[in-house]
């Protein structure tokens, strides 16, 4: 496996396929750059990197974010209509791309539990990395397929059978794994030059917040997105155009660009898919981040001209305002909700919620959500899935909606290639 990602890491010549464990852990340096070929894998071209065959198109077009305008690949428009079939090229990218991930996850984390060359900072940092990307793997996982099978071996034996768990065991799995990257990752990035290009303690944390919210668990995400707001380090940026700047004061974490442009063509106009006018007629009157995020029907949050001062934003701090809100809306804290609300608003040019009971509440934070967080990272398709507003929105909007398209199928070489899938295909595929 070759194992690079910026210039300051080692290039090891092994083939992609063979991570030889006695050449990548014998040392700091070529542990390192196991782990940082990880980040290129998933942020650029990969699950997570925002190309045409991503997490944040995908499930934009599956929600009501998204028009496709491709008319040559009819693998998009089954997504847009929300039929796909198990053979489609999309989603099978999606199932193989992301277990490879996991795969190279546990190949680190084997590799750096076997060995005593990596010097035991350099190890505890490496393992606290290696485990949340696994878990933000199994989180996309989890989120679009339901019940999935665990990986945390690379051991063939026992992955060729592996069968499905359950969403909650699965669950359980992420929140394990972060704990445990909270307690491992350093607090700053200066192992990363500074950049917030690899994940530190604070990204773990808004992760957990996020991880706390789709298990109704609001006391533990409201306590875990209070400790990133109430970092100072981090704040909003009152100009919405440099939301997506390169270590901007709103980033918790970034992937960078490894070739000249943020990875989101979800954004590019060239590509053809515009944006749903109900999303545009969602927002309000005077809402900055109409006038600024939409260009003529186009998603346009990254607008960089060289698109090369701008970073693809993984996490930021107004999904944690938003968060919280959401928590305390839960546990019935209504002026803190309202309050996390308002600060969203006021940045993007609005008045102060008037909303005042629970029941408002919680829709004025999905509209905050739908308007702040669409075409990033699947937020939208999410979110109705998680609070069980699915079936009322989009069967209003696609009359073909079925209850069982919230998931999508398994990918049909998987059902054929392992025995312990044959049965597990999800229900209406």
């Amino acid at each position: 496996m070759v194992m690079f990602s910026c210039d300051d890491f080692v290039l090891i010549d092994p083939p992609r396929t063979d991570l030889t464990r006695q050449t990548v852990f014998t040392g700091n340096e070529t542990a390192d750059a196991a782990v940082a070929d990880i980040y290129f894998q998933i942020g650029n071209d990969g699950f997570a990197g925002g190309s045409i065959n991503s997490i944040t198109l995908m499930t934009a077009l599956s929600a009501d974010e998204l028009v496709n305008a491709i008319s040559w690949d009819n693998n998009y428009q089954q997504v847009n209509d929300n039929a796909i079939i198990p053979a489609n090229s999309l989603i099978t990218f999606l199932w193989e791309d992301i277990y490879s991930c996991i795969y190279k996850c546990n190949a680190v984390l084997e590799g750096l539990d076997a060995s005593d060359k990596v010097s035991q900072p350099a190890k505890q940092q490496l393992i606290g990395e290696a485990k949340f990307l696994r878990a933000f793997s199994h989180f996309y996982l989890v989120n679009l397929f339901g019940d999935v099978p665990l990986v945390l071996s690379t051991d063939y034996e026992i992955n060729q059978n592996i069968l499905r768990n359950s969403s909650a065991n699965v669950y359980d799995q992420i929140v394990a794994d972060l704990l445990d990257a909270q307690n491992s990752l350093p607090d700053d990035f200066s192992f990363s030059s500074g950049e917030k290009i690899r994940v530190n303690r604070v990204v773990a944390t808004a992760f957990l917040a996020r991880v706390y919210l789709y298990m109704q668990e609001w006391s533990n995400a409201e306590e875990q997105a209070s400790k990133v707001i109430g970092d100072l380090r981090y704040s909003l940026k009152t100009n919405l155009n440099e939301v997506f700047l390169k270590n901007s004061s709103e980033a918790i974490f970034q992937f960078h660009p490894r070739f000249g442009y943020p990875g989101d063509l979800s954004t590019f106009i060239e590509y053809g898919f515009r944006l749903d006018q109900d999303l545009i007629d969602s927002f309000e009157a005077g809402d900055l981040r109409n006038s600024q995020w939409n260009l003529n029907g186009t998603s346009y949050k990254y607008n960089s001209p060289t698109r090369n001062s701008e970073y693809s934003t993984v996490f930021r701090l107004a999904e944690q305002y938003l968060i919280r809100a959401e928590a305390r809306v839960q546990q019935d804290k209504i002026q803190g909700a309202q309050d996390d609300i308002n600060v969203i608003r006021q940045r993007a040019g609005l008045e102060d919620t008037p909303s005042i009971d629970k029941a408002t509440l919680l829709l004025t934070i999905e509209r905050e959500r739908r308007v702040e967080l669409f075409n990033e990272w699947g937020h939208r398709w999410f979110d109705l899935k998680r609070t069980n507003r699915i079936d009322a929105i989009i069967q209003s909007k696609k009359p073909q909606w079925s209850i069982t398209d919230a998931l999508y199928p398994i990918p049909e070489i998987q059902i054929q290639n392992s025995l312990g899938m044959r049965a597990a295909q999800n229900p209406g595929y």
